[in-house]
């Protein structure tokens, strides 16, 4: 199978250039029923398949659900940060070595899975409160300085959880684990 196709299931991020308040309540939306989604996906899957990589060179199903956890955790804060400081340069953190952490590598998914559904619970309820001028506040990513609109940053989210769900369907059905 294609490379790239197993890099990015489902693309690249494609944020449109004017995000509408149906774009923010459609990412919203998935952000809300990702947690489930995902631990229905994950329910019955053994150890042996849990640290099993959706391709080569990438990460076991259980880094995976993992990093997800410590992706979206720090997203939040990042939300946070905009919203009570003046266009904050953001703290970035090397995923690639997180994922390599013991924690990442061998923790029961339990963990990270009750970590989302928690977490998103708290997120959408904040998200869903924002204002217009909420979201078009800014942070600025250490990488190129680029500035990201919290309303971009839904968007991303939104993408990152489809994303690393396809990881482990892609693969569940390549095994025919389904």
């Amino acid at each position: 199978m294609d490379l790239e196709k197993l890099k990015y299931p489902i693309g690249k991020p494609q944020i449109p250039e004017i995000i509408t308040e149906t774009h923010i309540s459609d990412w919203i939306a998935v952000l809300e029923t990702f947690p489930i989604r995902l631990k229905n996906l994950v329910a019955h899957l053994s150890q042996e398949q849990l640290d099993t990589c959706y391709r080569r060179g990438g990460w076991t199903i259980r880094q995976v659900i993992h990093h997800v956890s410590d992706s979206h955790h720090n997203s939040y804060t990042r939300f946070k940060w905009t919203l009570t400081e003046e266009q904050p340069l953001i703290k970035a953190y090397y995923e690639d070595r997180w994922a390599e952490l013991f924690d990442s590598k061998a923790a029961p998914i339990e963990l990270s899975l009750n970590t989302i559904e928690a977490l998103h619970a708290k997120w959408v309820y904040f998200l869903k409160a924002l204002s217009n001028e909420d979201l078009t506040q800014v942070f600025i990513h250490p990488e190129g300085q680029e500035k990201v609109s919290l309303n971009e940053n839904i968007g991303i989210y939104a993408w990152h959880c489809n994303h690393h769900y396809e990881h482990i369907n892609q693969l569940m059905i390549r095994k025919n684990w389904k």
